[in-house]
């Protein structure tokens, strides 16, 4: 019989680590250790390491993201964060998945004891899905964010320099209706490349987007996050970058050196305008699970942009993307996957991989060469074309 998954709970309310403690051993999982903050906790878990930890933001003397940072880097565990600060919108959930949290749960303002008692309050799930991740895949991808920002790349030059981080630049967006075909355009100079990721994705699209220059050809990125999520998402990206990072919106134009993220809550897909390519954001049945869907998205991008396009699959559960990647690499799109040493949870690249869709497999540090290379192959091939 396989050991009892063993759990420790850090919130400076004793009301809150009651109930989560109930809720946990309830679903048969060991709640080994509590404490009201990370101070108090740490001897404990020296003696007795838990195999998750539930963490709160706001506590007395050490905040969870400050811990978080130093457990990172001394300990790595897998971390679900539980916590009214991490609700939808908050920047603090941001900051929480950069510094390595695996997933996190949302305490509500009101109505708190029922959700602390509610068996549908997701944390659960959230708790065994982060004890499957690969949390030591993390420090290598913080170490190298952290060497980046320090100085080792290139100063920061915005695609837009009268436009401040953390703004949003003037859209060049499309006319609602005038989408043109949306057949796969072989004698176009216009790339993009596609990104789908889950589990452990902040991180690792962090760590590749900071290597790209902002002559990057436009990038369409599905990273499984609830609706309002991905707009501050977006927005970090935006700061910490030399690309454009926007939450996509309707009609959104794809250029180089611009990110545009799917909107939680909603498919994006890559259409065609002329000779440019543009993304539809649309309302829609979950798909793989999932809304938005790695799967809806490569699959347009096959359809639209054929061999034209670069597709990317990284970390994540389940095998949302698989099968949209092997559209794309049918069409004749170059297409990656990451490994699963590198991975935090190896599910989405490996269901790509099994299917024959990844033309290569690659640890995290090399994707971002490798688009680059790839992207000058695409160059050259366009130009044979023209």
């Amino acid at each position: 019989m396989n050991a009892r998954l063993r759990v420790a709970i850090i919130d400076d309310s004793a009301i809150v680590r009651k109930h989560l403690s109930q809720v946990l051993e309830a679903a048969g999982i060991q709640v080994t250790i509590t404490a009201s903050d990370p101070l108090f906790a740490w001897p404990k878990l020296e003696a007795n390491w838990p195999d998750v930890i539930v963490l709160d933001v706001e506590m007395p003397r050490m905040d969870g993201i400050s811990f978080l940072k130093r457990l990172m880097a001394e300990h790595p565990t897998p971390v679900v964060m539980c916590s009214t600060l991490t609700e939808a919108g908050c920047e603090t959930t941001m900051q929480a998945l950069a510094a390595g949290a695996i997933g996190f749960v949302t305490k509500p303002k009101l109505g708190l004891r029922d959700f602390l008692e509610g068996p549908g309050n997701g944390l659960v799930g959230a708790v065994r899905a982060a004890a499957r991740a690969n949390v030591h895949a993390l420090p290598s991808q913080i170490a190298a964010q952290s060497n980046l920002s320090s100085g080792a790349s290139q100063p920061m030059t915005r695609v837009n320099s009268a436009v401040p981080l953390g703004a949003s630049a003037p859209r060049d967006r499309l006319a609602p209706g005038a989408l043109a075909s949306t057949s796969a355009m072989s004698e176009t100079t216009d790339r993009v490349i596609a990104f789908g990721s889950s589990t452990g994705g902040v991180q690792t699209i962090e760590t590749v987007l900071r290597q790209l220059p902002r002559t990057t050809p436009g990038i369409v990125l599905v990273q499984h996050m609830p609706e309002r999520f991905t707009h501050p998402f977006a927005s970090r990206l935006n700061s910490i970058t030399e690309l454009e990072v926007l939450e996509a919106k309707d009609g959104d134009r794809v250029i180089n050196g611009r990110v545009l993220v799917a909107p939680g809550g909603r498919h994006m897909q890559l259409k065609r305008s002329g000779a440019q390519y543009v993304v539809e954001v649309r309302d829609g049945p979950l798909v793989n699970h999932h809304k938005p869907s790695v799967d809806v998205l490569f699959k347009s991008v096959a359809h639209c942009a054929g061999r034209n396009a670069i597709g990317v699959i990284f970390t994540g559960m389940g095998d949302d993307g698989a099968r949209g990647l092997l559209e794309m690499r049918k069409s004749g799109a170059a297409t990656l996957a990451q490994d699963e040493a590198s991975c935090v949870v190896y599910g989405m690249p490996k269901a790509a991989a099994e299917l024959g869709a990844a033309q290569q497999v690659l640890p995290l540090s090399d994707i971002a060469p490798t688009l680059l290379r790839l992207n000058g192959v695409v160059a050259g091939l366009n130009r044979q074309a023209d």
